[in-house]
């Protein structure tokens, strides 16, 4: 390679000098990378009141995901998403929620909450009515009730706290919280007929809807759409899957009871 002729020699110190000078320039402006704070692990949640609120937690596998395992028990700690999201429904006042998952579980929180998220915001779903309008809060913030995505022992715990006798194997919903089952959100239930994804929806959707006001109903006929409310965990009496309250803009229902 030829060498830089000399009277081009004091160009490019110039030029490395300013290169030295604007380095320095940006670190003083705090333009600099930084490393990660590394994570702690949340709070176990309340009785009542907010949750404490734990660190942003890593990305993991997506929710979608099914993998060859995964824990049936956990601390009971809590990574909690950190987004607001959009307000979802047309009418009505805004009731919000948070969205977590027990700290070791092999779902990313935010996977998880972009789930919850398009659920709680499809057209079919509580929102339908105009009665109200949803919308993802981070931890900090105030909200009504929050999404727990726990494992098998930790769900029955949580649920038993609130008076409800699930054996490990339901999801439930308590005051203020809505509990699915890590179990059924990876493993669905037999003789379901629907893809996992359907399941996931009807599992949200359905303790949703205790939480908010609605009870359990039972299959209107056989061969017909079950009714949201209908425990579809506990088999579907004749019915065919459904994880929606609301069918061609009406809401679906069907005689009140339980199985």
């Amino acid at each position: 390679m030829p060498r830089t002729p000399r009277r081009l020699r004091p160009v490019a110190l110039i030029v490395a000098v300013f290169a030295l000078f604007a380095l320095g320039t940006s670190t003083a402006l705090g333009l600099r990378r930084t490393e990660p704070a590394k994570p702690r692990a949340g709070e176990r949640p309340a009785r009542s009141g907010p949750p404490a609120v734990p660190p942003a937690a890593p990305r993991r596998s997506p929710a979608a995901e099914v993998p060859s395992s995964f824990p049936h028990a956990g601390p009971g700690t809590w990574w909690y998403a950190e987004s607001t999201g959009p307000v979802f429904g047309s009418a009505g006042p805004v009731r919000r929620y948070r969205v977590a998952v027990e700290s070791n579980i092999p779902v990313g929180v935010t996977d998880f909450a972009a789930t919850v998220d398009a659920v709680l915001g499809d057209t079919r779903g509580w929102t339908a009515g105009g009665q109200y309008r949803l919308q993802q809060v981070p931890a900090n913030a105030p909200a009504e009730f929050t999404v727990y995505l726990a494992t098998r022992q930790t769900s029955a715990t949580m649920c038993l706290a609130g008076g409800l006798h699930t054996d490990g194997y339901t999801s439930c919903r308590t005051p203020g919280r809505v509990i699915l089952n890590l179990d059924r959100w990876f493993d669905s239930v037999p003789d379901y007929g629907a893809p996992l994804a359907v399941y996931r929806q009807y599992m949200i959707n359905h303790e949703a809807g205790h939480q908010f006001g609605h009870g359990h109903e039972l299959c209107p006929g056989s061969g017909r759409p079950a009714p949201v409310m209908e425990q579809q965990t506990l088999g579907l009496h004749g019915c065919t899957a459904n994880p929606w309250p609301y069918l061609g803009g009406e809401r679906y229902v069907g005689p009140p009871g339980e199985y």
